[in-house]
């Protein structure tokens, strides 16, 4: 049995399994890691094994979650273990000792999809047995670095054990933020305004950057899902769409609604946000994105790429080329983030804040 660590195992969005392979290949490499990428289409997750089975912790370090985009969870990994029905807990127990790994907490998780939502109550039932076990072993203990046990079950006979640690980890199960729909908001797209706030704003600061009395505008607002979200924080909206307006955020008073061509309006004076879900070529909503963030019209922004359903992980990384060249050509230093949210699908959002 192995006790070495050596693989990356990642959860996605299942259909994505390719475009995250593609990634954490390129950037493994980008970082002198050679290694495997392991991916079964529709799986929900991806596993980067790293060459010469050398520990993968390092690797792991050199590719932190919040600056991959189609990953949804990052561990480093044993190899998987097929089990006997009969006793699935002594082999998981032998390869976690073995390893010598110490941990805070156990997570059991399942990929999200069907198949893997019907072992939920599977990882239950084995919830306490395995801590139980892990306790009087000694890798289950107080004081045990923040870091947790992962135990990702694809099949009933069928799991990889990894480890997450402090600060480089989603701490939501599965890495999915799951988020109730607001009854009042005219569209389910709010959701992934409200996503992308939680995932590049620190809550901490909600109540500065994302406060009443702000200025923002929407492009390609109607009817409204993200210009619900800013009206819901106190910020004035400039709602850039041909289309009708849902009248009970126009009632609001926030709102201004100009029927004109959100790829040519151009703002009256600085605002704090610029926001855009545009259906629409990725590269010709990143020249438009690029334009304003180039002359300065707005503090931070949102928006969101509709990616083909071939080469996703080449056009992103294509539009984002782009955009930094661009705005490090005009001198502008800005934070960039992009992210294939859980509200997303065939789309990944962007955030970009200016340093003034």
């Amino acid at each position: 049995m192995s006790r070495v660590a050596s693989e990356l195992l990642l959860y996605c969005r299942p259909g994505f399994e390719r475009d995250l392979g593609e990634e954490v290949a390129d950037k493994a490499a980008e970082a002198g890691w050679a290694g495997e990428v392991m991916q079964e289409a529709g799986d929900g997750f991806v596993r980067f094994r790293v060459a010469d089975e050398r520990p993968a912790n390092a690797l792991h370090r050199a590719l932190p979650l919040a600056a991959l985009v189609f990953a949804r969870q990052s561990l480093v990994a044993l190899p998987p273990l097929r089990l006997d029905r009969e006793d699935r807990l002594s082999p998981i127990i032998a390869q976690v000792v073995a390893s010598g790994w110490s941990f805070e907490s156990i997570w059991h998780e399942t990929p999200d999809t069907n198949d893997g939502k019907a072992l939920g109550g599977l990882a239950k039932a084995l919830t306490r047995p395995l801590e139980s076990l892990l306790k009087k072993r000694g890798a289950l203990r107080r004081k045990g670095g923040g870091r947790r046990l992962h135990l990702l079950w694809s099949a009933g006979d069928h799991v990889q054990v990894g480890m997450s640690f402090p600060g480089n980890r989603s701490e939501l199960p599965g890495g999915i933020r799951r988020l109730r729909f607001p009854q009042s908001a005219p569209s389910r797209s709010t959701l992934k305004l409200e996503e992308a706030w939680h995932e590049f704003v620190p809550r901490a600061e909600w109540e500065t950057r994302l406060a009443e009395g702000m200025q923002a505008a929407d492009l390609g607002a109607a009817p409204g899902g993200w210009t619900w979200q800013l009206v819901h924080r106190g910020m004035h909206v400039y709602a850039i769409d041909n289309g009708p307006m849902d009248k009970t955020l126009m009632a609001t008073g926030q709102v201004e609604h100009l029927r004109e061509d959100g790829f040519v309006w151009e703002p009256p004076n600085r605002l704090d946000w610029l926001v855009c879900d545009i259906v629409d070529k990725p590269s010709r909503v990143e020249a438009m994105v690029e334009r304003w963030l180039v002359r300065r019209w707005c503090r931070e922004a949102v928006f969101n790429l509709k990616l083909p359903m071939k080469r996703r992980w080449p056009e992103v990384v294509a539009c984002l080329g782009k955009l930094e060249g661009a705005l490090a050509s005009a001198g502008v230093a800005a934070e960039i983030g992009c992210r294939h949210l859980y509200h997303d699908r065939e789309e990944v959002t962007v955030h970009v804040r200016l340093r003034d």
